[in-house]
């Protein structure tokens, strides 16, 4: 049976042309959902089977942690997304999802498209009953190793071609074959284009590799083009060891020039810099909070220190000046030296909750449910707000253009 939906959602998309309206599924704890929102688009749907996940979403929606969006409440459905029927918003601009990773990550059980928790399959199944002017897919960068490729290649073809049905007992090879042949001829429904991008690359304070997947209507005749990166290391290095201002802004005396960056620093010094800014670090995005205690803050809820956190081989924590390793969410817990900070002194300590959600960019207000394993799992999962947001500015800005 399918969910039941909010009838205030009922009304044609086409009725409201001058808003960019848009489904999310796999929701999560909202990172792609506030991205696509930043950027324009209205949420008339969003669906998460996660319970705790689901409770962050409404209580924020309550508080509107993100002004405009007290809607999500009422718009939010906890379920299985299988038992979804698309079909009621047809038309509408995007659809988009961050389909969960663990089948494809370098973390996980390396399942794939054999792992019962793929649900890719279930967002071709949304593009081809809702016929979105365009959708966006994000994945771990695990997607594109080399066996998983022809999964995702075959992903890619079902994306272009989603009318076209793996038919009961039909090899997905067989499929393949099919979609191949109609990918000759040039009749595909959707554009479809992919990168894999580092978000630190446009402005999150994070090295968080991901791939990025969007379509648009073959009608169109414009193929998306993805943004080119606006931050890069070099000019972290050329802002932190030339011009020395990234310690000036944080007050700090500028510490000895490192030996392991020392000739890349010396190429530097003459480099023009004028299109790029400087990676965001840990210290950028957290430097301004004090360190977190177990009792927390009244002003800061989810900034409580989490004891326990160890160093060991490979396991090191994050450098406070530059951009944080992947938060991770783990397949047997929240792992340790991905989702640490490394001090001054060479201390480590887990990141708090909300030092996480600012290092995925979340906005300043947002809380979290659940207990800390949970609440850290939601933010491993999570698409960094700040990307999904330029990624889909650009989605919104083309399909305002045609």
């Amino acid at each position: 049976m399918a969910l039941s939906l909010h009838p205030r959602i009922s009304p044609p998309i086409k009725d409201r042309p001058k808003t960019l309206r848009s489904i999310e599924l796999f929701t999560g704890a909202g990172g792609l959902a506030l991205g696509t929102h930043a950027a324009g688009f209205r949420h008339a749907f969003l669906v998460e089977w996660d319970e705790h996940a689901c409770a962050t979403i409404r209580a924020n929606a309550r508080t509107e942690a993100m002004p405009g969006i007290s809607s999500w409440v009422d718009d939010l459905r906890q379920g299985d997304v299988c038992k979804v029927d698309f079909s009621i918003f047809k038309g509408l601009d995007l659809c988009a999802g961050g389909a969960p990773c663990q089948p494809f990550s370098i973390g996980g059980k390396h399942r794939g498209m054999e792992d019962p928790r793929d649900m890719i399959p279930q967002f071709v199944r949304a593009i081809r009953e809702c016929k979105p002017r365009a959708f966006l897919l994000e994945n771990v960068r695990g997607l594109l190793r080399a066996a998983f490729l022809p999964y995702f290649e075959y992903v890619l073809l079902q994306l272009r071609f989603p009318s076209d049905v793996r038919r009961k007992g039909e090899d997905w090879r067989r499929h393949v074959a099919r979609l191949e042949a109609r990918k000759a001829r040039g009749d595909a429904e959707y554009h479809v284009t992919y990168a894999l991008l580092n978000a630190a690359d446009f402005g999150v304070p994070q090295i968080r590799w991901r791939v990025l997947v969007v379509g648009t209507r073959a009608e169109t005749d414009q193929p998306f083009t993805f943004p080119a990166k606006s931050h890069t290391y070099e000019a972290l290095l050329f802002d932190q060891w030339v011009t020395g201002e990234y310690w000036e802004r944080h007050e700090r005396a500028r510490p000895a020039l490192p030996d392991h960056v020392a000739s890349r620093v010396g190429r530097l010094s003459a480099w023009n810099l004028e299109e790029a800014r400087p990676w965001r670090t840990v210290r950028d995005a957290i430097g301004h909070l004090p360190e977190p205690l177990v009792e927390g803050y009244p002003q800061w809820p989810d900034h409580r220190l989490q004891p326990g956190a160890r160093s060991y081989y490979g396991h090191s924590g994050s450098e406070l000046d530059m951009p944080s390793k992947t938060l991770k969410s783990g397949v047997h817990g929240v792992p340790g030296g991905e989702n640490m900070l490394r001090r001054d002194d060479g201390s480590v300590r887990y990141y708090s909750v909300h030092e996480a959600a600012l290092i995925q960019t979340f906005p300043d207000k947002w809380t979290f449910a659940g207990p800390w394993g949970e609440t850290m799992r939601q933010l491993g999962n999570a698409v960094p707000v700040h990307l999904a947001e330029v990624i889909s500015t650009c989605v919104a800005d083309q399909l305002r253009s045609v």
